[in-house]
């Protein structure tokens, strides 16, 4: 299973700011190892983050992220709301964690 995902998410007037770091290797396809033979390409492609059910955040990635992904964002809730964050890697790996925000 994948390393959790390191979540921040406070509440200040009503506005939320997330802060997200997922644990990821993030491979392109473009490397070589040291036989020369091409690295498959391995990265996250989808992200969400959801509220009460419903979508705060949503996100495509490409094989051009960096490895170990930085997220920030904000909306509109309030403290104590239950955030779920989910992502899928182009291997079908999936990752969910959850935290409350403070």
């Amino acid at each position: 299973m994948p390393d959790p995902m390191r979540i921040r998410a406070s509440e200040k007037d009503g506005i939320v700011d997330v802060k997200i770091l997922m644990r990821h290797d993030m491979e392109t396809g473009q490397r070589k190892d040291a036989a020369g033979k091409t690295i498959p390409a391995w990265f996250i492609n989808q992200v969400s983050a959801k509220v009460q059910g419903r979508d705060v955040f949503n996100a495509n990635f490409g094989s051009a992220i960096s490895k170990d992904p930085f997220l920030n964002f904000k909306y509109k809730g309030s403290k104590g709301d239950k955030l779920t964050v989910i992502w899928t890697d182009s291997k079908g790996e999936k990752r969910t964690d959850e935290i409350l925000v403070s």
